[in-house]
């Protein structure tokens, strides 16, 4: 099988801008980073990649000299600059990066989607050589995330990436950094072709168990067989002579010894067997989920918005929708157009600055729970996270913990206290809430916060086939293609319902921008033989006639051509 680095990258042809050795990091008694050597260099394009909890935050800061490791040094031979996760930024950049972005002034409540873009903006406009991106596309929009996406594409340096965001990492990183145990690994390639490269390693380990198993059964029978007969081998009869017998007893002895040595040699065979792992499988889930209390009426919600205004801010007049039972819906809009303030509303708590005019009428049949962005507060931090997950549920035990698995929660952490979890510990544990409780409807607001991309993935996968009613938003494109069966728009403060999914929805507009192009092509041909008409009936001093004619009868074919080919 194809191997793995797992020092630095080997790239001798750019000049090196950072050397970080013997870098370690413990909390407590649990060693975070434990990595004996890396480099970057000019025109890496690293994919920072692992599992939440893995430290892959700790490592960026500590790399852009933001903290310093317990042992170990990092050199940097130029300037960097840090996208960060969370928190405000002192200065929103340059002009250009400021109109790009569209950046707010800084002040009291920005939505999340607003301080990424000032975080961002900030970095960019650095121009630094070296840049490191931790999430950068938190909260944000279509819009942003595409902004961002071009930015990154085009940036001339070295960039090291930290996103759940496959598609991100999939457009701007060559090289994928693994971060697991406490060590990185190094892959050569895209996102897309280390997962390729999993899955063929996992399939080799797969087919070396397979082959180990069958070996050391082969191995144990044969030698069970030598020891049966070595037991069945009879002794000399009593009423036998003494020659008889003693010569009896010769061949009994040699036939034992003789079995014995047999299955001696096997079990030396079966102790010298390399022994191979069984590769870890994703548990299966036996229960569809969201299918407890199914909503049998046609349609599980209806939403009716005369206003929706924060702030003295209105947001959404005049709309209404529905949510079929069993039907997955997206709600997308751009930063700041009401996503989270509606589902909030939807679901009746609004904050005090918020005005709701409508109506949310939920069928009497729906059991429904909202997942928001502040979702921790609906965890009891002095529980585990198995009793959180269990607590407002039917399902047993061990389906509980089956779900925490897919989401990568596993062992003992689930007795972990919520308290003493990790932030997408507790998002884990949180979505495992949701998804496993005695609801048939999920209002879902941006779930894949705080989440690994393989966690992300895992969720995905269950999202997709869950059985109940889902309203959610997201800002993952992934997610979004696979999981919505309809979308609803919210734009200019309006929402507008497509039956289909997000790709039949952008395949429609697509087609909708090319057939406005062709009206405007006709319109086009039409004002200029109306033009040369009339110069023909009029000419203008200059004008030749058979030149005018030609150029009409020209124009005149490419109309019909044109028209031809829109009714096709």
């Amino acid at each position: 099988m194809p191997s793995i680095k797992t020092s630095h990258t080997d790239n001798q042809g750019g000049r090196l801008l950072l050397s970080a050795n013997g870098i370690r990091r413990v909390y407590g008694l649990r060693t975070v980073l434990d990595i004996p050597r890396l480099e970057i260099y000019a025109q890496d394009r690293i994919g920072l990649i692992g599992e939440n909890g893995a430290g892959k935050s700790t490592l960026l800061k500590i790399l852009a000299g933001e903290e310093e490791p317990d042992d170990g040094s990092v050199r940097r031979m130029c300037a960097a600059a840090f996208i960060r996760q969370s928190g405000g930024a002192e200065e929103d950049g340059n002009a250009a990066m400021r109109a790009m972005f569209r950046t707010e002034e800084d002040r009291e409540g920005l939505s999340g989607g607003e301080e990424t873009r000032r975080r961002v903006a900030m970095a960019l406009s650095q121009s630094t050589p070296l840049l490191f991106a931790d999430e950068p596309t938190t909260d944000l929009d279509r819009e942003g995330a595409r902004m961002l996406r071009k930015e990154l594409k085009s940036f001339p340096g070295a960039l090291v990436l930290v996103s759940h965001d496959r598609a991100l990492l999939e457009e701007n990183c060559r090289i994928i950094w693994h971060l697991q145990d406490g060590t990185v690994s190094v892959f050569p390639g895209s996102y897309s072709a280390w997962r390729e490269e999993q899955k063929r390693r996992r399939e080799f380990q797969a087919f070396e168990y397979d082959q180990y198993r069958a070996e050391k059964k082969r191995l144990e029978g044969a030698m069970q067989q030598k020891r049966e007969w070595a037991s069945s081998v009879r002794k000399a009869p009593r009423r036998m002579g003494n020659s008889e017998a003693r010569l009896h007893t010769r061949e009994y002895t040699n036939a034992v010894l003789k079995q014995s040595k047999g299955a001696k040699t096997l079990q030396d065979r079966i102790d010298r067997l390399e022994k191979k792992e069984r590769p870890r499988e994703d548990p299966s889930i036996r229960m569809a989920l969201g299918t407890r209390n199914p909503i049998r009426a046609h349609t599980a919600l209806t939403v009716r918005v005369s206003s929706l205004s924060a702030g003295g801010k209105e947001l959404i007049r005049d709309s209404a929708f529905t949510l079929p039972s069993g039907s997955h819906t997206a709600l997308i809009g751009p930063n700041g157009a009401g996503k989270t303030t509606l589902l909030r509303a939807i679901a009746g708590k609004t904050a005090p600055d918020v005005l709701f005019r409508g109506e949310a009428a939920f069928n009497p049949a729906a059991k429904w729970v909202l997942f928001d962005q502040s979702h921790e507060r609906a965890l009891d931090m002095e529980r585990t996270a198995l009793e959180n997950v269990l607590s407002d549920s039917s399902a047993e035990e061990a389906d509980a913990r089956t779900v925490l698995a897919r989401l990568n929660l596993r062992g003992d952490a689930v007795f972990k206290k919520a308290g003493v979890l990790s932030g997408g510990e507790r998002a884990k544990t949180a979505l495992a809430r949701v998804l496993l409780s005695d609801a048939n409807l999920i209002i879902l607001d941006e779930p894949t916060n705080h989440l690994d991309v393989f966690t992300l993935e895992a969720l995905e996968d269950l999202l997709k086939d869950y059985g109940g009613t889902l309203l959610f938003v997201s800002h993952d494109e992934g997610l979004l293609s696979a999981c919505a069966t309809r979308v609803i728009r919210l734009e200019d403060g309006r929402l507008v319902t497509w039956e289909g999914t997000l790709d039949g929805m952008r395949a429609e507009k697509d087609r909708d921008r090319a057939r406005e192009k062709e009206e405007m092509d006709l319109t086009l041909i039409e004002m200029r033989l109306a033009a040369l008409a009339a110069r023909m009936s009029a000419p203008m001093k200059g004008d030749k006639p058979e030149e005018l004619e030609e150029q009409y009868l020209s124009l005149a074919e490419r109309l019909k051509e044109a028209r031809q080919a829109g009714k096709r």
